[in-house]
């Protein structure tokens, strides 16, 4: 394993640690004892095959959201409107799956298209100003979120309609709910959106490292100026990364749409799910093994609290509490990092520098090559 493997690796490791401890510290310091506390927790996480259904059925939503931040994320763009592009998808994949009658193998992938394709027209607004107009996207998306929040309480209230604040279920063909993985998880409410997000995860990992459409899109991450330089599109692809990001997240609401509620209910705030993907991103380095992993423990972690508060009375606020730690230092873990191999790099030109003054060619013609003097000094310049 190379240097920079071992460090997305040991970084999110020790942050996880880190982030239990600190849990532990409030633990004791609130009167609550940690050990029985972490035992409830993890027992609600994935102590019996229940816990393991609902830890998995969590995670479903939290991979797609952690994919499409992370997308963005290594294309040089931070989406931080994914939670509003999880709401239009939710509401899209509610409306097909309630007003059609079709088979299921046409109903089902039909409302999944539908999420994606409203999702990512949702996220081209941002990438389009983006583009064209350089505006920043945090801002943008951000504002996208409040937007797609009141238009999606409109959509139910004036187009599906909801009773008792909430939409009729879906129809059967359009479910993602399987009564055999219920059965197998002690009736658990899972379904087959986790199989779906572990999918996303191996075609997210496809696009950026195997075909020639991820390549541009992190090559105008790294360096938009290089990249149109060398004849790509930058404000194509910034667009693009945005609409695919989009779709990641649209597949999220479908998640909770077609699969945990089989509908949708009126929202007072967001959800929360595009918000965690941001987290999930983070602690899974941007990788797709990372974020699905991410996004089970998350998930696990807001499973268990529950747990914990019934079984060690402790507030499943907590839970929060800990998440919040990890991600602080997971970012400063990378910050860390970052700091250590800039002072390593600078200790080692300080050290060529060195062994050069002290060459004997140097001592005798105060050269560092028997090279004329407009070469030589080269190399002396990029020691400055």
């Amino acid at each position: 394993m190379n240097k920079l493997g071992f460090n997305r690796l040991l970084i999110p490791l020790l942050s996880i640690l880190m982030g239990l401890l600190v849990g532990a510290i409030v633990m004791l310091i609130g009167g609550y004892e940690p050990i029985q506390g972490f035992s409830s927790l993890f027992e609600g996480m994935l102590g019996s095959p229940y816990a393991i259904g609902e830890t998995l059925r969590a995670a479903a939503p939290l991979i797609f959201s952690g994919l499409a931040v992370a997308f963005a994320f290594r294309t040089g763009l931070f989406n931080i409107g994914v939670e509003g592009q999880v709401l239009i998808g939710w509401v899209a994949a509610v409306y097909v799956g309630i007003n059609y009658d079709l088979p299921m193998f046409i109903h089902l992938p039909l409302a999944l298209l539908a999420a994606m394709f409203a999702a990512a027209l949702w996220a081209f607004v941002p990438g389009f100003l983006k583009a064209k107009f350089h505006v920043h996207e945090v801002i943008t998306s951000i504002m996208m979120n409040y937007i797609a929040l009141y238009t999606t309480n409109a959509i139910l209230r004036s187009v599906i309609g909801v009773t008792n604040e909430r939409t009729d279920s879906i129809k059967d063909s359009a479910s993602l709910a399987s009564p055999w993985l219920q059965e197998l998880t002690t009736y658990s409410r899972l379904h087959w959106g986790v199989l779906i997000a572990v999918l996303a995860a191996i075609v997210y990992y496809y696009i950026l490292q195997r075909t020639t459409l991820g390549y541009e899109l992190r090559a105008v991450g790294f360096n938009k100026h290089a990249s149109q330089y060398a004849g790509m599109s930058v404000n194509r692809n910034i667009i693009l990364s945005f609409v695919i990001s989009g779709m990641f997240a649209g597949l999220a609401g479908a998640m909770e749409g077609l699969g945990t509620f089989s509908g949708m209910t009126l929202s007072a705030s967001f959800t929360g799910v595009g918000f965690d993907g941001i987290a999930v991103a983070l602690l899974g380095a941007n990788t797709a093994v990372g974020v699905v992993l991410a996004a089970i423990l998350f998930a696990g972690l807001n499973i268990g609290g529950l747990a914990m508060q019934l079984g060690a009375n402790i507030p499943s606020e907590l839970v929060k509490v800990i998440i919040a730690a990890i991600v602080i230092f997971v970012a400063s873990g990378y910050a860390f990092n970052y700091v250590i191999d800039k002072f390593k790099g600078n200790r080692k030109k300080e050290w060529r520098k060195n062994e050069l003054l002290r060459s004997p060619l140097y001592r005798r013609t105060g050269c560092f090559s028997l090279c004329d003097s407009t070469h030589h000094r080269c190399a002396w310049r990029n020691l400055q």
